[in-house]
């Protein structure tokens, strides 16, 4: 039985959703999740005149924003192909391929956390979360089995590291899946059950402040101290701003688990929300080879050092 692993997670990259699409017909979407992934489409793939240049000629970046991988395409890669099934129960794939700055598809990228890409999916209102692992054929398409439960307007995110580069970058777009739905209001849900487990989260998150968060994970009211190492670390944490859905994509720092290590119940974040919000928080956790995902939601309860638009002053690094 090992101690409680206390995973510090600091400067956690701030990836804004944004590019809405014609929504489909008699599904509700809140309105601020429009107007904000149109006003950030147009901000963050426009240039002025301006805008300062970088060395290899794209037009310079926001510290807080664009550098951190706003969109669809940034610093010459971009998101292109992206298939998936065309209505809901039916069996497909999803499918994509990242091309560089030389308009070829990316065929050579880094390991991060055991994988050389991390797919998230999400519909707009924080519903029907995913993340999963794609495999990459040899003309560099991306694909995985899919199959969507509901109708909506769905976010799909792309977490890689190209070899070339040796940078962290996340691309997003959005899938339309036709069909009627309502959205689900987020309520504050500081405790959950899934699978048997039951996963409860406890501590302040500030705006603008590194929060110490503590997730705590129990099964038939006994600690759990069997979590095991899945892709690197004892937990993954993603975390998605209410109404925006503003995401952040974390994973713990420090040396990686020794293999047959185990922890638990606690597993301790260091988390920066940007702004006073509700977010949305999924964590992942692995028992006995098996991947659980736990959602939780929680309020900020007050206001620290933040620039007030959004974004941390030093939230210049993408850290995973």
């Amino acid at each position: 039985m090992k101690a409680p692993a206390r995973l510090g997670l600091y400067g956690m990259g701030l990836v804004a959703v944004f590019a809405a699409s014609g929504f489909t017909a008699n599904a509700v979407i809140p309105d601020q999740t429009v107007q904000a992934w149109t006003q950030e489409t147009a901000e963050n793939t426009h240039h002025e005149e301006g805008d300062a240049m970088s060395d290899d000629g794209h037009a310079g970046h926001d510290a807080g924003t664009a550098s951190l991988g706003l969109g669809i395409a940034q610093d010459g890669y971009e998101l292109d192909a992206v298939t998936a099934p065309t209505e809901t129960g039916t069996d497909g794939e999803l499918s994509l391929t990242v091309t560089g700055p030389d308009g070829e598809p990316v065929t050579d990228f880094e390991l991060e956390h055991e994988k050389e890409l991390h797919l998230i999916v999400v519909r707009a209102d924080g519903q029907h979360f995913a993340h999963v692992h794609p495999e990459m054929n040899e003309d560099g398409t991306w694909s995985i089995p899919w199959q969507w439960e509901e109708a909506g307007s769905y976010r799909v995110f792309a977490d890689f590291v190209p070899a070339e580069t040796g940078e962290g970058n996340t691309l997003s777009t959005t899938v339309q899946v036709p069909g009627d739905y309502q959205a689900v209001a987020a309520e504050p849900v500081a405790e959950t059950t899934v699978d048997g487990f039951d996963v409860a989260v406890e501590g302040d998150l500030v705006a603008g402040s590194g929060s110490e968060l503590t997730m705590t994970v129990t099964r038939d009211g006994e600690p759990v101290t069997a979590l095991e190492p899945y892709l690197g670390a004892f937990g993954h944490l993603v975390a998605l701003r209410d109404g925006d859905l503003a995401y952040l994509h974390v994973h713990p720092h420090g040396d990686a688990p020794e293999a047959g290590e185990t922890s638990g119940p606690e597993i301790v974040f260091e988390a920066t929300a940007p702004t006073e919000s509700r977010y949305l928080l999924f964590l992942d956790f692995q028992v006995d080879g098996q991947v659980h995902t736990a959602p939780l939601v929680i309020d900020t309860t007050g206001t620290g050092s933040s620039t007030g638009d959004g974004h941390d002053e030093e939230g210049a690094d993408h850290e995973h």
